[in-house]
């Protein structure tokens, strides 16, 4: 375990590397930067734009300006936002949590509709023909489509706040009450991410049931007489856990990009939206350090799901025996 997590973190090197080397001569190919967007309206001057390329270098070679940033981001210095007109590292921190929250709630909101049903769906063929509906209609609309649909409903019903993670009087509210107002702002993104999760995971549990009930030791357990429920999710739901819990690292990144959409329809302040407007206002360090943000999120998620998996079945904990010379 330690040896895995030592090499997967030691891995993280040169793909954030690849990444962001990938990232920078990527935006650097694209017309325009930002200066020219600044330079479409009429309200700056000329002489302003003049000083910001002559402080900020953009005519550099892209290798060059790659070079000085990579030297500044080891030291914690990504840059400086010229749209939101502060540091980048103060601009990302509170946007990386907030797409962490909004993916862990989707993830736990979707897991926690999917392996109840999933796991007694087929004993009922009335509840297996329902959920198998519902997941093939839940997969065929697109993320952005059921966030549209979300922000029209709260619209219209007034349940739930449109966009944003907090409310204006946020800092009146006593901890309690900053906690219940977070989660009034995320119930519904995370819900509309849910949706979306779900059916994927509510699949792979019937699946893996079926395949559990069909095995000689729960025969045996149901022979020595014990309860259905008691078969089900003591004995064949542990040994159908292990396909849900490789899906969790191999999911992520439809969660990240799932929630990415989300958080643009739904004006969600994630990396998502940040991402999309770093890339309309041509804001080139802001776009790097969330394409990077997302890579080692991306990562993290992998190597979760991997230390799960090794944490639920001991048989990946041993050691592989010693091969004997003959």
């Amino acid at each position: 375990m330690l040896r895995l997590v030592i090499r997967r973190v030691l891995f993280l090197i040169p793909l954030l590397l690849a990444v962001a080397l990938c990232s920078f001569f990527l935006v650097r190919l694209a017309p325009g930067d930002f200066f020219s967007e600044l330079s479409a309206n009429p309200q700056i001057s000329e002489e302003t734009i003049s000083a910001l390329r002559e402080r900020y270098a953009p005519d550099q070679p892209w290798h060059w300006q790659f070079v000085g940033w990579l030297a500044r981001a080891l030291r914690g210095d990504f840059g400086y936002s010229l749209a939101c007109n502060c540091p980048v590292s103060e601009l990302i921190v509170e946007r990386v949590m907030n797409t962490t929250a909004l993916a862990l709630a989707g993830l736990l909101l979707g897991l926690l509709i999917a392996l109840p049903l999933g796991s007694v769906s087929h004993r009922f063929p009335w509840l297996d023909r329902a959920l198998a509906f519902i997941s093939s209609l839940s997969l065929s609309l697109p993320s952005f489509l059921l966030a549209l649909l979300a922000v029209l409903l709260a619209a219209k019903t007034g349940w739930f706040p449109i966009g944003g993670v907090r409310s204006l009087d946020y800092e009146k509210f006593s901890a309690p009450g900053k906690l219940a107002d977070f989660l009034h702002h995320l119930i519904l993104p995370a819900t509309v991410l849910a949706v979306r999760q779900a059916p994927v995971y509510l699949r792979q549990t019937r699946a893996s049931m079926l395949e559990a009930l069909s095995q000689d030791y729960i025969l045996t357990a149901r022979a020595k007489g014990l309860a259905e429920r008691g078969v089900i999710f003591k004995h064949a739901f542990r040994n159908a856990a292990n396909p849900i819990i490789s899906m969790l690292g191999n999911s992520v990144g439809s969660l990240l990009s799932g929630a990415f959409i989300v958080e643009v329809v739904m004006s969600w302040p994630g990396l998502g939206s940040l991402a999309v407007s770093s890339l309309l206002s041509r804001d080139l360090y802001a776009l790097i350090a969330c394409l990077i943000y997302a890579a080692l999120l991306l990562a993290l998620g992998n190597l979760l799901g991997d230390l799960l998996l090794a944490a639920a079945d001991p048989r990946l904990r041993r050691s592989p025996p010693a091969r004997h010379q003959t």
